[in-house]
């Protein structure tokens, strides 16, 4: 195995990051960070306790009138800064990123972080531009303008399959526009969003601007979630853990974000480029080995190519190579944690049941069966309605449909309680087209899968939630839209007031 990150000495004061500062939870609680490819721990720590949060969102609070009250440029120009550290500091928050997930090095350094990176770069620019409808005398007799304010404090959760590029998707809008944080990472993976923290306050943000409590969901985070203090709440994770967030969260009518699973179809016309679709299809289902809720899951390929396909793409995930996440050659590494592993292990077995397991459905051995690693696996000959179809696997794992007209293929795509992503492949541009339009989700790619850029929005229709990540659509969700109205006559008996007495 190559050389790791040191954590035992960068995180020694502790894995919570409160008013500017590392410390101990104070909960009885530990919880060991598990390096996934080997299966030893390398960092434990103290959970976070309710009186941890309490004193984060505390520290939020108290920041928030400074915060919410400087200029745009003044934000903006300490969102800048902060993207000039994560630059600097790239190597380290790749190695730490690849350590605690188990992600390929090559993707930490070309994907995660660099992608990071450019989202704090355009939220610094994002921060001078809260705009609103332009002032105008719409009634006649009255100027109006739209403000955006602060909502106040966000209490925000994050899951463990991106946590640096996670961390920064809710941070980055909230802060951008003024408003304070307190950020509650997966416990399996705190350290990039500890480090980010920390290097907010590097670069001039603050104390008390950006909080990190690492704890458990049912205690840190419904207690987060929960807090009276809490303005709003945004919350990347399952469906069925989404739920009991928004139960939290509308008991006490907090703003609330959701951006949950996906079942993303991946649909092949008969008219498309094979090698770019076999290729494309490998790519993004073994993405962050299968655990992205954007993968591709369901290949629904039209008959004509079907078996061309299947063939093809289960040729390119043999030559996947599986290892050591820090050797730069490595293709796929391990699932972040065993109990992941095998439930995704689960899928395939219950599968073989009633489909074919075309290539993969296994845990290698050798030097690698200590790690949660698990092959390339690509299944055909299940029904619409089996659970590898419909439940999200999370996992490198791709399920293969064909269909027969347009309208089957895009009604099967729809057919999934989700609405996350999807791809349309075809050369015929109304065809294309058409998939974009009909296809219930809130990214469609043409001819590509799983890219995504600052500028446009992340977020999904259904039980994929609601609320959008990046681009200036974010701020939608982190701002206050106030209308405010100055009368123009200065005439003090109004026309308007016989309807309620007197006469004209």
């Amino acid at each position: 195995m190559g050389n790791r990150f040191q954590v035992s000495d960068r995180f020694a004061d502790g894995a919570q990051y409160i008013g500017g500062r590392l410390r101990p939870g104070t909960s009885q609680d530990e919880h060991s960070v598990i390096d996934p490819a080997t299966g030893k721990s390398i960092h434990t720590y103290r959970l976070a306790s309710t009186a941890d949060v309490d004193e984060a969102v505390a520290a939020a609070r108290e920041a928030f009138p400074g915060w919410s009250g400087a200029t745009p440029g003044e934000r903006s120009d300490a969102l800048h800064r902060l993207a000039g550290v994560l630059a600097e500091r790239a190597e380290e928050f790749a190695q730490a990123e690849s350590l605690q997930c188990g992600k390929p090095i090559k993707l930490t350094r070309e994907f995660d972080v660099p992608g990071t990176v450019d989202n704090t770069a355009f939220f610094a620019g994002a921060a001078r531009h809260l705009q609103g409808q332009s002032a105008g005398e719409y009634s006649g007799d009255h100027t109006s303008y739209v403000r955006r304010e602060a909502v106040g404090v966000v209490g925000s959760i994050a899951p463990w399959n991106y946590p640096l590029q996670m961390a920064a998707w809710k941070i980055l809008p909230a802060v951008a526009a003024g408003n304070t944080i307190v950020l509650k990472p997966a416990e399996l993976t705190p350290l990039t969003s500890l480090m980010f923290a920390q290097a907010a306050t590097e670069a001039g943000i603050p104390d008390g601007v950006v909080n990190i409590v690492t704890g458990a969901g049912r205690v840190a985070g419904e207690h987060l979630v929960g807090h009276p203090d809490v303005a709003m709440t945004s919350f990347t994770g399952s469906t069925g853990v989404g739920k009991r967030v928004a139960e939290i969260a509308t008991a006490t009518v907090k703003r609330l974000h959701l951006e949950l699973g996906g079942k993303a179809p991946f649909v092949v016309f008969d008219d498309a480029d094979l090698e770019a679709a076999a290729q494309g299809a490998v790519a993004a289902s073994l993405i962050n080995s299968g655990q992205d809720c954007t993968a591709a899951t369901r290949a629904y390929v039209q008959r004509p190519l079907f078996d061309a396909f299947v063939a093809r793409v289960a040729e390119l995930m043999e030559t996947v190579r599986l290892g050591d996440p820090f050797d730069p050659s490595t293709d796929l590494g391990p699932l972040v944690s065993h109990a992941q592993r095998d439930r995704v292990a689960g899928f395939v077995e219950r599968a073989r049941g009633y489909a074919t397991v075309v290539t993969g459905g296994e845990a290698p051995g050798g030097e690698l069966k200590d790690g949660a690693y698990y092959r390339p696996t690509l299944i055909t000959g299940a029904a619409q309605d089996s659970e590898v179809v419909q439940s999200e696997i999370f996992g490198p794992v791709l399920v293969a449909l064909p269909f027969d007209g347009d309208d089957e293929g895009i009604r099967l795509a729809n057919d999934t309680p989700y609405g996350l992503a999807a791809s349309a492949w075809s050369r015929d541009v109304y065809r294309a087209n058409r998939a974009t339009r009909e296809i219930k989700a809130g990214c469609v790619w043409v001819n590509d899968h799983i890219p995504i850029i600052s500028e446009m929005p992340h977020g999904g229709y259904k039980a994929s939630g609601f609320g959008k990540d990046m681009s200036a659509y974010s701020f939608e969700e982190y701002t206050q839209v106030k209308h405010v109205m100055y009368d123009n006559t200065a005439v003090p008996a109004k026309d308007w007031h016989r309807t309620i007495f007197g006469d004209r």
